[in-house]
């Protein structure tokens, strides 16, 4: 199959957007091609360009095109319609099964042709998040200004242009150059195959794969670091970022002056990161090393000296800003700072972050009675722990709040476990993060995030569809993380109750508060399925969210998926699921059939055998229940499996006697009514 090339280059394309642009392309030539069954689609980005490599097929093979028109009988004017709309006679027409059809050959096309006609329009319509206009006499836009376009079939340049009638489209046509690196090999480059365009380009120090310059900057870094004795501190997103910035990744170390040493590292890190682009280092004890790593574009001819000097230069500037608000901010105590906050608006309809914080700081004095944390120290934390938002430091790296919190309480002589509390109420972030486990921190960190959900639902904020402006479905995670790795046993219905009294009087009644219960219990069978357990145990225990202890449900369902993966445990859910079945259809003709089965109408064993079982294991499953006993629940439930089975292989229930047939129904009805005691069976996947 013939072999299809398309280079697109322009001037530097952000880096954010470049995979997406990739995937984009792919997508759309995959949509625009789909007659020549495109195959091997790949992608290639980088500062300068998108590019894919596919094969097609060689021709869109010919074909008889049916246009079905009026039927049989229609009046002449619709007749006459459909033969002008395709400018022919009525005795091209031909009458089958009652309708008048114009058939006609379309013939085969070549794979060329095809793809010329289709990419000036996909071009146009290219998804970029944001496009600009360029030049005059084109309206034509692109993310930034699009300078070549290299199409090739087998080594055969397929002409097309971007002009549309009085539209120039800029010039841009097809061709078969390219260009390498901006600055180290700027020439064009005339390309005949897709492995030429790699290797010459390869030559020309421009890696077109973004992967090969993920890995190569990687392990130059790590190779510079690992020569002195450090490591660089691990960085996926900037590694992807800078690798999306140059075309020939040449890694470089530089040291930090000294005087800079004594700023907390992660002021160090954030400040490298966010305004240079550059990579912390840590020594081998783990703490911040004075070296900082960054990469650059070129192969300098002096070995990078005066790169290297100049970016020292740039991060000194950088760090002395830094120190600037590390100095300015520790002369003012976070204390000092709370009325600060009620200048700050947090919502209109919910006040000022002072109005949060004294929101937290009562749920944190709740959620420490219940959890056994000291009262004080977690108030404390909990009233401080948005002071830092004030801060010049803050301010400027917004990325640090919390953090600066922890160093400037620290500084102020707040006790560790305030400190501690405060630098950590924000985590856990995402699943990668690590939960809190001091118990200051974990009560502080629930509370910010059951505030912020009342808050928000309560002021008609809550996430719909994939929009989440405020973060409401990652805070319902981190409570989630926070109460089931440090298994606490709370009643979020409580919570969320309690939280709701200290909204403004317009809001303690917002109906969305009513739904909190059943957003955690989404949130928390999404990390069930992320985690590959089986969610619809949950679902099946927790249909009414009546329930949110997270640690009961989940044992609840950790046991009811171990009955489930026994034999007895699959035969039970199939046995009741048919009882469930049947009673669901004879209640629609005269139920409800329930009540209390009587012993005396039994005429087969089977029917007293099911009845003396339930009257043993409905009290046990009971008992059980009530001592959180769940897999002693989950097993004497397991016993009705063969009293079930022998019931309906031996019993007819729906009995010619009404009396005996009511009976059967009322026996069922209790075994139904005792198995829902456990979970919503329906609710389970087969």
């Amino acid at each position: 199959m013939p072999e299809l090339l398309i280079e697109l280059f322009s001037e530097e394309i952000p880096a954010r957007m470049q995979q997406q642009a990739g995937e984009a392309l792919l997508n759309a030539l995959a949509d625009a091609l789909a007659p020549l069954a495109p195959s091997d689609l790949r992608a290639y980005t980088g500062p300068r360009r998108i590019a894919a490599t596919l094969t097609v097929a060689a021709q869109v093979p010919g074909r008889l095109v049916s246009e079905r028109g009026p039927r049989e009988g229609a009046p002449d004017k619709a007749l006459d319609g459909f033969t002008r709309k395709y400018n022919v006679t009525r005795d091209a027409l031909v009458l089958r099964d009652g309708f008048w059809l114009f058939e006609r050959d379309e013939p085969a096309v070549d794979a060329a042709t095809q793809i010329a006609a289709v990419l000036p329009d996909l071009l146009r319509r290219f998804p970029w998040p944001k496009s600009m206009r360029w030049g005059q006499g084109s309206s034509f836009t692109w993310v930034r200004p699009l300078r070549r376009i290299l199409c090739l079939l087998d080594g055969a340049v397929v002409p097309f242009s971007l002009a549309q009638g009085q539209d120039n489209g800029h010039g841009l046509h097809s061709a078969n150059l390219t260009e390498g690196h901006r600055f180290m090999a700027p020439d064009t480059i005339p390309v005949s195959s897709a492995a030429q365009w790699k290797d010459s380009l390869q030559q020309s120090r421009v890696m077109v794969d973004a992967q090969d310059r993920r890995e190569a900057l990687a392990t130059g870094l790590n190779q510079l670091a690992t020569a002195e004795g450090l490591r660089i501190v691990p960085d996926t997103g900037l590694v992807d970022e800078v690798a999306g910035l140059v075309e020939w990744p040449v890694p470089m170390l530089g040291r930090i002056d000294e005087q800079f040493m004594e700023l907390p590292p992660e002021v160090m890190q954030v400040s490298m990161r966010v305004n240079q682009r550059y990579f912390a280092l840590r020594d081998a004890d783990g703490a911040a090393a004075p070296r900082f790593a960054f990469v650059a574009n070129i192969i300098p001819a002096d070995d990078g000296a005066l790169i290297v000097a100049g970016n020292e230069r740039v991060l000194r500037a950088r760090f002395a800003d830094a120190r600037h608000f590390w100095d300015l901010d520790r002369k003012h105590s976070l204390a000092s700072r709370l009325p600060a906050l009620d200048n700050v608006t947090f919502h209109a309809k919910l006040g000022s972050l002072g109005d949060r914080a004294r929101r937290i700081t009562r749920l944190a004095g709740l959620l420490a009675g219940m959890t056994g944390a000291p009262v004080e120290a977690c108030e404390r934390a909990a009233l401080l722990c948005k002071t830092d938002l004030t801060t010049g430091m803050v301010g400027e790296f917004p990325e640090l709040q919390g953090v600066m919190g922890g160093y400037y309480a620290r500084h102020d002589g707040e006790a560790d476990s305030v400190a501690q509390a405060i630098s950590e109420h924000y985590t856990p972030k995402g699943p990668g993060d690590t939960v809190p486990t001091a118990p200051v921190s974990v009560v502080v960190g629930l509370a910010d995030r059951i505030d912020m959900l009342c808050a928000f639902f309560a002021a008609g904020e809550k996430p719909s569809g994939s929009g989440d402006p405020f973060g409401l479905r990652r805070a319902a995670l981190g409570i989630i993380r926070l109460i089931r790795e440090n298994t606490l046993r709370l009643d979020l219905v409580r919570l969320f109750t309690f939280a709701a009294e200290a909204l403004p009087a317009s809001l303690r009644d917002a109906p969305d508060l009513d739904l909190l219960p059943q957003f955690i219990a989404e949130r928390l069978r999404v990390q069930l399925r992320a985690e590959g357990a089986r969610h619809d145990c949950l679902a099946a225990i927790s249909v009414d969210n009546s329930d949110t202890d997270i640690v009961r449900l989940l044992a609840r369902a950790s046991a009811l998926q171990a009955m489930l993966e026994t034999e007895d445990g699959q035969n039970l859910l199939t046995a009741t699921r048919r009882a469930a079945n049947i009673l669901r259809i004879e209640d629609k003709k005269d139920g409800p059939h329930e009540g209390t089965p009587d012993a005396a109408l039994f005429e087969q064993p089977e029917e007293q055998a099911l009845f003396s079982a339930l009257e043993k294991v409905e009290p046990a499953v009971e008992a059980a229940f009530a001592g959180e006993l769940f897999t002693d629940a989950m097993r004497e439930a397991a016993s009705l499996r063969q009293p079930l089975d022998s019931f309906f292989e031996q019993v007819t229930v729906n009995a010619p006697e009404p009396a005996l047939r009511l009976n059967r129904l009322k026996l069922l009805s209790r075994l139904v009514r005792m198995m829902r005691l456990i979970a919503d069976f329906s609710q389970i996947e087969s």
